[in-house]
Order: structure tokens, then sequence, then C-alpha cells
């Protein structure tokens, strides 16, 4: 230690401890420890998939298979809210249990608590999965008005992602596409989907009513944009 002042400093995903005065000089790219997750919810992206070894996180691949074998074509799926204490049940069911959690149709009949948790665990991120460095990329991107030059700027914006969340967000617009193609009977076309993921997907960086206002249509836009063309831009 560098004296009683400055102390070490030790990493919260993996335990490395270090001196204060040395830790600008290691990696960020550690392995984190699967000990030291408590949790799935509100667990840094990237840290949860690094944790457990997966290119996503396995809340979000075991919700979305379960919605795709149960629930296509539910009335207003993502749009019509499941009871909340059973969210949070899920919530908890993956928080202890992790891939080991119970979300059957026998548990939990009604698939729009699937939905719903799906939607909490993107809500709960600390970092969206649009991430805050790469949020007035996107929005820009909403505004310009070709719409070749729009998707090749929102293309340039996802390559900007980190992997997790690129793969992350992948794995959902082809879910979500698979939504649409289902629209007769659930009701939920892209624009549908686009008001429901927006603002769940994208928080702009600071913490302003009037910006997430006029960002909203933008937000809306940018996720419609990309279940309508995720065979081009992923």
């Amino acid at each position: 230690m560098w004296g009683l002042i400055a102390q070490g400093v030790r990493c919260s995903d993996c335990g490395l401890n270090v001196h204060k005065q040395c830790s600008k000089y290691v990696p960020n790219d550690c392995q984190p420890d699967l000990k030291r997750i408590k949790k799935v919810y509100s667990c840094d992206l990237t840290t949860l998939v690094k944790a457990h070894n997966t290119p996503r996180p396995m809340v979000v691949d075991m919700c979305i298979q379960e919605i795709e074998q149960r629930g296509l074509t539910s009335e207003g799926l993502y749009r019509v809210s499941g009871f909340t204490e059973h969210i949070e049940d899920v919530k908890m069911s993956f928080d202890r249990d992790g891939d080991k959690a119970d979300i059957s149709i026998t548990t939990y009949p009604d698939i729009n608590i699937i939905a719903g948790a799906l939607k909490l665990y993107f809500r709960d991120l600390p970092i969206p999965v649009i991430t805050y460095d790469t949020y007035s990329k996107f929005i820009e991107a909403a505004k310009i008005c070709n719409p070749d030059e729009r998707l090749e700027a929102i293309h340039e914006a996802l390559m900007v992602l980190p992997p997790a969340h690129y793969e992350t967000l992948r794995y959902l617009m082809i879910h979500l596409k698979k939504v649409t193609q289902n629209e007769k009977d659930n009701l939920m076309g892209a624009e549908n989907l686009g008001i429901v993921f927006g603002p769940t997907l994208m928080r702009p960086p600071e913490e302003n009513a009037l910006t997430s206002l006029n960002d909203m249509r933008h937000q809306k836009q940018i996720v419609q944009l990309l279940i309508q063309n995720e065979d081009v831009l992923f």
C-alpha cells in the first residue's frame, strides 16, 4: 500500500485488489466472478453476460423463448400489463434461481406476466440497451429525412454499441419482427412496439423531463425502424 491515505481499491465484478495508484493501468475487461453477482435484474448487462459466459442475458433468452412458444398471437402483447405482483415474483425468481427460474405456463399462465418481466428487466438496467454514450447518435439519426441516409446513420450507431448490448438488441429485434408478423392476431405492429419499447431501451444520459418528452417520438421511430429493417441493420 502507498501509506494509509492511498489505500487499495477492489473491483466489484472480479474481486481484484490493486493500489489506487496502479488501478489506472489495470485493463477493464476482467472476467466477473459469478459468486459476486448477487442478482440478475439491475445488474450491468456486460457484467452479467461475462459472468454467465453467454452472448445475451439468460433472462432475455428465457422470456423470449417462452413468449414465442405460447404468446405471439396474444392480443396486445407487450402493451397489456400483467399483474405487478406476479411480474415482481418472476423478477425475484430470476434473481434467486438464475436460469433455473420457472416461468412455464403452469406457473404463469398469463403470458403478459412474462412480457412484463422482460420489459422490467430492460427498464432496470443501470445502462440501457441503447447506451447513454450512443443515445445522441440514435436520436440524431432519427432526425435525418432521407430514408437511406437515416438507416446508414442508425447502422453506424449500432456499430458503436458494446458487444453484449448489440447482441441483446439484435436478438430482441428478431423477436419483435416475429411479433409484427402476427399483427392480425396480436394487433401489435412495429409502430405500436416502438411506442412500448422506445423509452424502455433508450434513456437520455441526463434525467430531464423536457428532453425525454421531446425525444419520445424519435425513440419510438428508432425502435420501429430497427424492427422493420432488422435483416438489413444487424
